[in-house]
């Protein structure tokens, strides 16, 4: 997204047409000022008393004059016209002062001008929400500083402004800080009367106001450290959205963002399409996102060495790590060691498919694969944290020499830390309503879970925030982004 020193610039020193005028509250007098005006008015009471004695002392004079000396009517006519010239006087300087000299702190702005009164300033004492509005704007002058003005009558504070230009018009995209009593409606209201149309409104928290090219060069550091999170990059970029991989239709379609859809080729062959039904993508938006899609090209498939211990009850030394498609012979290993029923109830299909399944999941981006390796080499589970959509599917499978020993509860901790790390609040794991050890898995969560059965197949989904606490860290040394 463009930042403020676009030729729209807020900032005053560019003097371009749509900066945004700035105001200015007036600061609450002190003690000391208010001493010094109590004094000031004592003065002020003085001189007047004393202009008062002065006034009826040169008023006796002019009635002597007047009646006793020779030139009695001329002084009289001579004080008339003095007194008219300086009346005239002081009425130009007062219309002039009016015209040219700055308006009252409270005083109504000039029709079409803006709000007819503002109400002053937020205070640190007021209850205040977070808001991200975005609206389209006619691109001339003076029309993002209509917006700013009905911000400020309504005393919105803005935080933080994008402008996303398009062929005719211009998005604006603001955070703002606003009074807690200022409803949806009231905001909309406000933009809607100084021009904007199209508008958008949600609420926004603390998170969302981390500066622009910070955010876009934080979520470009995690993709060039692993492959797995350049969807969860655009998800955050982008806010709620649907993000979908389709494989090997990337080769026939091309890159663009039409209205409320945007496709991006990537390197293996697939498509990633997301959707945003609410807001349309602007061509600064798909800018960035291709911008990301070529940095992951360009770096090609990578996954981060990380690795943790694990020791069981048993006395068993084995490592918990990333796994890629590096480890596809030994997983394929792992397969053959397992039972039939135990490929089953992972795998939801006949057995001879399971093997096929492995080159996607073992593809970092489509998800994170975490592998537990023996002292001996060999694998001896698997967990996969499979990206879709605002949740993320997960799954584990135990070779069956080694369940029942707390493998398969470690690498659902692993991986649900895994994915609210990455943002996503909730996961959900497909099985059969038969499977009682993933079903037990699941509850050690400590997450509010929900069932849904249809055909005995079974799906329960974890929503994880209320869990937060109780997961681990996935990677020692490591904290969340």
């Amino acid at each position: 997204m463009d930042d403020l020193t676009h030729d729209r610039s807020l900032a005053p020193t560019t003097g371009t047409a749509r900066d945004t005028p700035s105001t200015t509250a007036a600061p609450t007098p002190s003690r000391a000022e208010r001493r010094g005006a109590r004094v000031h008015r004592w003065r002020r009471d003085t001189v007047e008393l004393a202009a008062i004695f002065l006034s009826v002392t040169a008023a006796d004079l002019v009635a002597k004059i007047v009646v006793h000396g020779p030139d009695g009517p001329l002084v009289l006519a001579a004080s008339a016209a003095a007194l008219l010239a300086t009346a005239l006087f002081h009425s130009w300087w007062a219309h002039r002062h009016q015209l040219h000299g700055p308006p009252a702190p409270d005083a109504p702005a000039p029709p079409g001008e803006g709000p007819a009164q503002l109400t002053g300033p937020l205070h640190d004492f007021e209850q205040t929400t977070l808001w991200r509005v975005r609206t389209t704007v006619e691109d001339s002058p003076g029309s993002l500083a209509r917006v700013c003005t009905a911000f400020a009558a309504q005393r919105i504070n803005i935080i933080s402004m994008q402008s996303h230009p398009l062929p005719s018009g211009t998005v604006d995209e603001f955070f703002v800080r606003a009074p807690l009593a200022l409803t949806r409606a009231e905001l909309v209201k406000a933009v809607a009367s100084a021009g904007g149309h199209d508008i958008w409104t949600d609420p926004a928290d603390a998170h969302d106001l981390v500066d622009v090219p910070t955010h876009v060069l934080a979520l470009a550091t995690r993709t060039a450290l692993d492959a797995a999170e350049l969807p969860v990059a655009l998800r955050q970029l982008f806010g709620q959205c649907t993000i979908r991989q389709y494989p090997g239709a990337g080769r026939r379609t091309a890159a663009g963002a039409d209205g409320h859809v945007m496709r991006l080729p990537v390197p293996s062959g697939d498509l990633i399409e997301l959707t945003r039904p609410h807001l349309p993508f602007t061509p600064t938006e798909f800018a960035r996102a291709q911008a990301l899609v070529e940095l992951d090209t360009l770096l090609g498939p990578r996954v981060p060495n990380v690795k943790a211990r694990l020791t069981l009850p048993a006395g068993a030394d084995l490592t918990v790590r990333r796994a890629d498609q590096g480890d596809k012979e030994a997983a394929l290993a792992m397969h053959r060691r397992c039972s039939t029923d135990t490929l089953r109830k992972r795998y939801h299909g006949p057995v001879r498919d399971a093997d096929r399944y492995l080159e996607h999941l073992l593809d970092a981006r489509h998800g994170q694969a975490l592998a537990v390796e023996a002292a001996d080499g060999q694998l001896v589970a698997l967990g996969h944290l499979m990206w879709d959509d605002d949740s993320a599917e997960v799954a584990v499978l135990v070779e069956d020499d080694w369940q029942r020993r707390g493998l398969g509860l470690d690498l659902m901790r692993r991986m649900s830390a895994l994915a609210l790390e990455a943002g996503v609040q909730s996961v959900y794991a497909i099985t059969h309503a038969s499977n009682s050890g993933l079903i037990a898995t699941m509850r050690k969560l400590a997450a509010p879970l929900d069932y849904q059965v249809e055909d005995g197949t079974l799906v329960i989904t974890a929503h994880l925030a209320e869990a937060a606490d109780a997961l681990p860290v996935p990677w020692p040394g490591r904290r969340a982004h």
